[in-house]
């Protein structure tokens, strides 16, 4: 079994960010420091305060739901260095019966170069006759951003997965050179198990066309895009085994 698929069971039964996003999936899951679009409230909360105004965007997977369901959504909105979001991550098909958690975020622009955030993280039970705003078991992410230059980005994620302390330590870095924007990102795991390590590249031969490729703790990701004024929309392969598997995601920006 690859490695992407061992770590499948955690992001979707315990609330990582992996799976959020076909943007950032096609980048390797290397996002941490990039985390400039609608699902920057799922990678590093600080993001939000990257892009004014409102974001919406939702993701399906739409081949090989056999193996597992998943389709994120959310919201994210932005004005004068102050960022809010909402996102709700749902899994069908793991073993843990029906994953499900909203995020509520917000971030904070301080100074010229740095930007922190906070997301919380409410699991919400499974069946239910009311829609449940937050949920029976709260966790959280603490984000940091900085930007030194205007091609150079670095990025902080500590997750609180249970418990009361930090399970998941994550560093990234991004750098943009004219067309092509490259990102790296390190998990450091505070428990027993290995660290993950994620890479990508997005490459704009036109303006409109983005196109990129990654590699998810081992996992080889493809993929490519649509953007034009305001509307994105991404796909991505994931060569997980025994099959790959495809997301699309749409994202709205006004």
């Amino acid at each position: 079994m690859c490695p992407l698929v061992l770590q499948a069971a955690s992001p979707i039964e315990v609330s990582r960010p992996l799976y959020v996003g076909a943007r950032a999936l096609g980048m390797g899951n290397a996002f941490t420091a990039v985390a400039d679009d609608a699902t920057a409230g799922f990678w590093n909360p600080a993001g939000l305060i990257q892009e004014q105004g409102v974001k919406l965007f939702g993701v399906n997977k739409f081949y090989n739901r056999d193996d597992y369901r998943f389709d994120p959504k959310g919201i994210g909105y932005s004005y004068r260095g102050y960022g809010l979001f909402w996102g709700n991550k749902i899994a069908l098909g793991v073993d843990s019966g029906v994953p499900d958690f909203n995020y509520y975020g917000i971030a904070r622009q301080l100074g010229a170069y740095t930007a922190m955030g906070l997301s919380l993280k409410f699991k919400r039970r499974h069946p239910s006759d009311v829609y449940q705003f937050f949920g029976y078991q709260t966790n959280y992410d603490f984000g940091l951003l900085f930007k030194p230059r205007p091609n150079l980005k670095f990025g902080c994620l500590a997750q609180n997965l249970e418990g009361s302390g930090i399970q998941w330590l994550t560093l990234g870095t991004a750098y943009r050179y004219k067309t092509y924007q490259f990102s790296v990102d390190i998990a450091f795991p505070t428990e027993g198990t290995a660290l993950a390590f994620y890479t990508g590249t997005e490459w704009h031969p036109f303006p409109i066309l983005p196109i990129r490729l990654g590699i998810s703790n081992g996992v080889l990701t493809t993929g490519i895009g649509v953007a034009w004024k305001g509307v994105y929309i991404d796909y991505v392969r994931i060569f997980e085994k025994p099959s790959a598997s495809d997301f699309i995601s749409a994202e709205l920006r006004f």
